[in-house]
């Protein structure tokens, strides 16, 4: 049974328990982040608590943890359940005011602080050459994406309907133009051998592993270029890919039923997947 950690002890899943008016629960006043976990190490963590302050602030929650309570939080979580590659989700509420109100509590509540582990295969996955297939579908999500709050329930209806459709997730688009994947972060390569990505505005969240993979492609691998792309342009593109902290870079090799280029994974993709990878191993902490 996995030990997760509850606003300061470590308890037996079984035994966690949040309180039915927690924000958190009844508002999805809420904010998370996952931190990968490679060989028990840590991978962006700096950036992740960074972000996880930026979200609380744009909601205006008063009491932001400290990095070294979140850094001594996932690392005794790694231990404990004997995490060598993975996930960390750690998630904070606005807390629990005893009662169900919109309005705001009047004074400040400390807030619900939840984290687990969840064990995954990052590094070697069969995705990472045969690609998955996405299908476009509405970005229908409220104007702050940038904001990584716990309001999932629309990516999560878009994931379904993609494996309704077959495919293995969705890209949303609004007004003809790609956003994101329903929780990662798309970029296509143009057969001039551009990286196109998507700018860092309110429509999309502001991916950490984003950030590290285009600061390692504009290291020599490939020019970067930042602008919206619409759907023609990813289908008639020559690469297309994926990052994110559960998935770091994949690539996508059919989108809404067209096959890019062979059906496998791109040089550039693949380039970018093992210098993102090497560059995790060497920084983890």
């Amino acid at each position: 049974m996995r030990t997760v950690y509850l606003n300061g002890q470590y308890l037996p899943e079984s035994e966690a328990r949040v309180s039915v008016f927690d924000r958190g629960f009844l508002f999805a006043d809420a904010v998370y982040e996952v931190v990968s976990v490679i060989d028990g190490r840590l991978i962006d963590f700096e950036g992740h608590v960074a972000r996880l302050h930026r979200s609380m602030a744009e909601l205006r929650m008063p009491q932001l943890p400290e990095r070294e309570e979140l850094l001594e939080m996932c690392r005794e979580l790694a231990a404990r359940n004997a995490l060598v590659e993975g996930m960390i989700y750690f998630e904070v509420t606005r807390g629990n005011p005893g009662d169900r109100d919109f309005l705001f509590p009047s004074v400040d509540l400390p807030p619900t602080i939840v984290g687990f582990t969840q064990n995954a295969a990052l590094v070697d996955r069969p995705q990472a050459e045969s690609g998955v297939s996405v299908v476009t579908l509405p970005d229908r999500r409220w104007q702050m994406a940038h904001v990584k709050t716990t309001q999932l329930l629309y990516a999560s209806l878009m994931k379904v309907e993609a494996k309704a459709q077959g495919a293995d997730d969705a890209w949303l688009v609004r007004d003809g133009l790609v956003t994101e994947g329903t929780s990662q972060n798309a970029h296509i390569v143009t057969k001039e051998g551009k990286l196109i990505t998507h700018p860092l505005d309110s429509s999309i969240l502001h991916g950490i592993t984003q950030t590290a993979v285009l600061e390692l492609a504009r290291q020599g691998v490939v020019e970067v270029e930042t602008r919206a792309f619409t759907v023609q342009e990813a289908k008639d593109a020559a690469e297309a890919m994926v990052t994110a902290a559960s998935a770091f870079v994949l690539p996508v090799t059919r989108i809404d039923g067209v096959q890019l280029g062979d059906g496998k994974c791109g040089p550039i993709t693949r380039k970018l997947r093992e210098t993102y990878i090497e560059f995790a191993r060497n920084s983890a902490i």
